[in-house]
């Protein structure tokens, strides 16, 4: 999952990075490998942002930009059907039998989710996940 980046020279050789589906990104970087690695940063600490205080996260509007780490995709797509499903966290603590601290963390980006976990949200949402693998 990628979210589109936008790199714009600044006046005093660095590049400014933003994202269009993500507003509250901006960073920069001395260089373009540098501005991509901080922009990739900056949009995943923006999605951890709204994804702690349950505001709206949008799809990416992208192919290529920067790319998610794989486990957040993944509680982002449990977020996604959590919010489509019109639930909340309290829903799915009812509908999984779990704590609100297992919850809690099911949405944290820095706890390292057991993938049964993962399975089971799902399940608890009607839904079935796969992961695919494409070429990079």
């Amino acid at each position: 999952m990628f979210y589109p980046l936008i790199f714009t020279p600044d006046d005093n050789d660095t590049f400014l990075v933003t994202c269009p589906d993500l507003p509250e990104v901006t960073s920069f970087g001395d260089n373009m490998d540098e501005a991509k690695a901080n922009g990739r940063n900056a949009v995943t600490e923006a999605i951890a942002a709204r994804m702690d205080v349950f505001q709206n996260i949008p799809q990416p509007t992208s192919s290529d930009g920067a790319q998610i780490p794989l486990a957040l995709s993944v509680k982002l797509q449990i977020y996604w059907a959590l919010s489509e499903a019109g639930k909340t966290r309290a829903d799915l603590q009812r509908m999984t039998g779990w704590s609100r601290t297992k919850v809690e963390r099911l949405f944290n980006p820095n706890h390292e989710t057991k993938l049964a976990q993962v399975e089971e949200a799902f399940d608890a949402l009607g839904l079935r996940a796969e992961i695919v693998a494409e070429a990079a």
